[in-house]
C-alpha cells in the first residue's frame, strides 16, 4: 500500500505523528499536510493563488512535504503529481477533536477525505474526541486505525464512500469496541461576541460553549459517550430521496 496521510491542524499537530506511526507497519507513507491550522475550513480549496510545498519534518522528525494550502489542496496536488505516484488510500487525521453529525460539514479534516474520494481513492477520516487534552493518548486511536485500514486493504470500500472514524478519549483498555453507525445531531451554541478596536470600530468573534448531542442510539454521538469507536460510512450524494417526488408534484417540471 502507498498511503497518503494529511490533516487540518497542521504539519506539527501529534496527532498526525500518531496516525503516521500507526500506518508505517502497513505500507509505504507519505505525508502532505498543511502549514497551519485548518480547522472548521470545509472543503475550501485556494483555486486563485499558487501553491507551495517544501520538504520538512513532523513533530517527530519523520519527513513530510509542507503545503501552503488547504487540507483538500494538499490532496489535490498530491494526487496530482507532487507525489512520485498515485496512492492507493487517502487517511485525515488523527484530529485533535471529535468529527460527528454535522461536523463534517465544517471539517477540513473529512473534507480532506472527500477530496481524496473525488480523485476516486478509498479515503478515511480520523478523529479522537477532546484531542486536546494533555497529556495527549493515541494509543486507542492508533489501534483502531490500524485494524480498520487492514481491513480496507482486503475488503476495498466501494467508490464514493469514505469512512468517517471518531475515536472516545480513552486509554485502549477502557475502550469498548467499535460500532458502525449513523451520523448523530448535534446542536451548536455559538454566540456573537463584539468587540471594538482602539479606535472604536468593532470586530466580531464566534464564541459559545461545546455543541449539544443528542445521544441517540445507533448514532456517532451515542458511540462515542458510551466508549465505542464510531465507523460511519459516508458519501457525497446529499440528495433528500424522499423528496424528490414531493417536489416534482409542485409542477415545476
Amino acid at each position: 500500500m502507498y498511503i497518503l496521510i494529511t490533516n487540518d491542524d497542521g504539519y506539527q499537530s501529534p496527532g498526525l505523528a500518531a496516525l503516521r506511526r500507526a500506518l508505517a507497519p502497513l505500507g509505504e507513507v507519505a505525508v502532505v499536510a498543511p502549514d497551519r491550522n485548518w480547522s472548521a475550513a470545509g472543503h475550501y480549496r485556494k483555486l486563485f493563488d499558487p501553491l507551495r510545498a517544501w520538504e520538512g519534518s513532523l513533530i517527530d522528525g519523520s519527513p513530510a512535504m509542507i503545503c501552503d494550502g488547504t487540507p483538500a489542496d494538499c490532496v489535490a496536488l498530491a494526487v496530482m503529481g507532487l507525489l512520485p505516484k498515485k496512492p492507493d488510500l487517502v487517511v485525515s487525521g488523527i484530529n485533535l477533536g471529535a468529527n460527528l453529525g454535522s461536523d463534517l460539514l465544517y471539517s477540513g479534516t473529512v473534507a480532506a477525505a472527500m477530496e481524496g474520494i473525488i480523485f476516486g481513492l478509498p479515503a478515511i477520516a480520523v478523529s479522537q474526541n477532546n484531542g486536546h487534552r494533555s497529556p495527549q493518548d493515541f494509543r486507542a486511536a492508533e489501534a483502531a486505525v490500524t485494524r480498520i485500514v487492514q481491513q480496507v486493504c482486503q475488503r476495498q470500500i466501494p467508490a464514493g464512500v469514505l469512512l468517517n472514524i471518531n475515536i472516545p478519549d480513552l486509554p485502549p483498555e477502557q475502550v469498548r469496541g467499535i460500532q458502525v453507525a449513523r451520523l448523530g445531531q448535534r446542536t451548536y451554541r455559538d454566540e456573537l461576541v463584539v468587540r471594538h478596536d482602539p479606535r472604536g470600530r468593532p470586530y466580531y468573534w464566534i464564541g459559545g460553549a461545546e455543541p449539544e448531542d443528542l445521544h441517540e442510539e445507533g448514532t456517532d454521538v451515542a458511540a462515542i459517550a458510551t466508549g465505542y469507536v464510531s465507523v460511519t460510512p459516508v458519501h457525497m450524494d446529499l440528495t433528500s430521496h424522499k423528496w424528490m417526488d414531493e417536489v416534482r408534484n409542485w409542477g415545476l417540471e
